[in-house]
């Protein structure tokens, strides 16, 4: 730091890519270090020749979430996103994010193109321009031709492979159902093994809605094991037992087909 100012304005100036409250999350946090020691004041004076360090570690001692970077180029990143860990911030959560991480890990902006619950692991893809994310937005349909999820459900679903075909809404308290009308919701399911809780399970999706997984696993008498919100009666693994193992893609600007996996932790 080379002229005085106060701490709040210095992290603002040299994390351009951060709002003023997620800023302020790092203060409150208990990230931000001034000569090693954790400052969370936003107003704290720098003097000239002091540094200013940005911890993984918050206050609490909660280890930064261990990111796997799966791809990397001029357009896109890809990672594997552990389970609990948010895709972007919420009312309740601003700094532990994958957004965050992979922001920093970047050095500038990166661009939401499309999210998995906070309880799923596995592959995620960002745009690191506003083009490419309105290009792949734009063209999902035509551009991915695989997302592939694996599961364990309770029981063991008969017939052993079909398609499920809803449409979903929400309720005011985000729980996800099939009604009527709604977003078009469709799931090919296919039981590759047993597990000790009932079923293994392949997944790939034709839509991407909401909890769309969860929800007609649920409705199908075979909810995901740990998923509590919609009705599983055990969760051996203190997790969702759903993974994002893979995403396949032709790349909106060279046109390559590429394929991303990510190991399935259970």
């Amino acid at each position: 730091m080379q002229t005085p100012t106060e701490l709040l304005v210095f992290l603002r100036k040299t994390l351009p890519q951060l709002s003023r409250n997620s800023v302020k999350a790092l203060l409150k946090n208990g990230q931000v270090q001034v000569d090693r020691v954790p400052v969370t004041q936003f107003n704290h004076p720098l003097a000239a020749g002091q540094s200013v360090c940005i911890q993984a570690r918050g206050a609490s001692g909660m280890p930064q979430d261990k990111l796997s970077i799966l791809y990397e180029d001029e357009a896109l990143i890809v990672i594997d996103k552990p389970a609990g860990l948010l895709s972007i911030a919420s009312d309740n959560e601003r700094v532990r994010t994958a957004y965050r991480q992979v922001t920093a890990h970047v050095g500038g902006h990166i661009f939401v193109v499309h999210r998995l619950d906070r309880e799923t692991s596995g592959v995620l893809l960002f745009a690191k321009n506003a083009e490419i994310k309105h290009a792949l937005q734009a063209n999902w349909a035509n551009l991915v031709t695989e997302r592939g999820y694996r599961a364990l459900v309770e029981g063991t679903p008969n017939p052993p492979a079909d398609t499920i075909r809803t449409f979903l809404r929400e309720t005011k308290t985000h729980l996800v159902y099939s009604a009527p009308s709604g977003q078009e919701a469709i799931t090919e399911y296919r039981v590759c093994g047993p597990s000790p809780h009932g079923a293994r399970l392949e997944l790939r999706l034709h839509t991407g809605r909401k909890n769309q997984i969860r929800v007609h696993m649920s409705e199908l008498g075979h909810p995901v094991v740990g998923d509590k919100k919609y009705g599983a009666a055990t969760d051996p693994l203190s997790r969702l037992a759903l993974h994002a193992h893979a995403l396949a893609l032709t790349h909106p600007l060279t046109g390559e087909r590429l394929r991303f996996a990510a190991e399935t932790p259970f």
